[in-house]
Parts: C-alpha cells; sequence; structure tokens
C-alpha cells in the first residue's frame, strides 16, 4: 500500500518592488504620455453583485501592481469585474474578468472562473499577464523585422 504525500504550498509575499495600482487618477495625468510608474495606471474594480471588501479591492490593486507593474509603459488603463456565476451542480462560483487597455495595440480581455475569489483573481492575472506579453512581443517583432532591398 502506497502512501500518499501531500506537498503543503507556502504563500510567497508579495512584491516590494512595484507599488498598488491606483483607483483614480486626475485628467492632467491620464492625458501625460510616457507614464511609466505603476502608481499612475488607474484600476478600476467593480462588484457585479455584491460590495467587495476593502482587503479584497487592497489585494486585488497590490496584485495587478505585480504583475502587470512591468507593462506600466505600455498599459494605458485597467479594469476588473469581479461576480458570482452558477457553476457545475449548483456551486457558487466567483469570475473575474480583466481588461487592459494598451498604447497602440488592441486590449486584452480574460475571464476565469474559480471557487474562491482570490484563486479567480490570480488565474486571470497570470493568463491577462501573458497575454500583455504576447501582444508587446509581437508588436516588437513585427516592427524591428529588417527590411529587404527592393531590386531593380
Amino acid at each position: 500500500m502506497s502512501t500518499l504525500r501531500k506537498t503543503i504550498r507556502t504563500r510567497q509575499p508579495d512584491s516590494t518592488r512595484r507599488a498598488p495600482m491606483p483607483s483614480y487618477l486626475p485628467r492632467p495625468v491620464k492625458t501625460a504620455s510616457g507614464r511609466a510608474p505603476t502608481t499612475l495606471i488607474p484600476a478600476y474594480i467593480r462588484s457585479m453583485e455584491q460590495e467587495l471588501d476593502a482587503e479584497d479591492r487592497a489585494y486585488i490593486r497590490r496584485k495587478l501592481g505585480t504583475k502587470l507593474g512591468k507593462f506600466a509603459e505600455v498599459v494605458e488603463r485597467v479594469s476588473v469585474r469581479v461576480g458570482d456565476v452558477h457553476g457545475a451542480h449548483g456551486a457558487r462560483d466567483k469570475s473575474c474578468r480583466i481588461k487592459v487597455v494598451l498604447v497602440g495595440l488592441p486590449s486584452v480581455l480574460v475571464e476565469t472562473r474559480n471557487a474562491s475569489l482570490q484563486a479567480a483573481v490570480d488565474l486571470s492575472l497570470t493568463r491577462t499577464a501573458n497575454a500583455v506579453r504576447g501582444s508587446i512581443g509581437r508588436r516588437r517583432t513585427i516592427s524591428t523585422r529588417p527590411k529587404t532591398a527592393r531590386r531593380a
């Protein structure tokens, strides 16, 4: 008879290098081009059915800064929508939809569902970061492609 070992995953602390994203920016700051710090990217967080706690909002803002802070030069704004949905077998699942508006590129939209809010947010942010990285990478490879010389 084999014994099953259960691995216990310890939670790593969040990065201290990137700040959480703010909920509001004044108009002159929004129109300034070349905004790079994550504190200058507005993040709009909305809940569909119920009000989110301050802890949940802080968690989402902190995770947004951690995952999307490295793309601050190309991110114009981020919106997060959280809600309850009916899952399989009548269970209540949480859905998280993240939309990232990029400068000069199409927007990235990711939606995931999970049993807990934090798991749904974490999965959405991981997928969003990968999608933003892919969009930026495609733009860079297209713009840096060498031009071929025409022969007469």
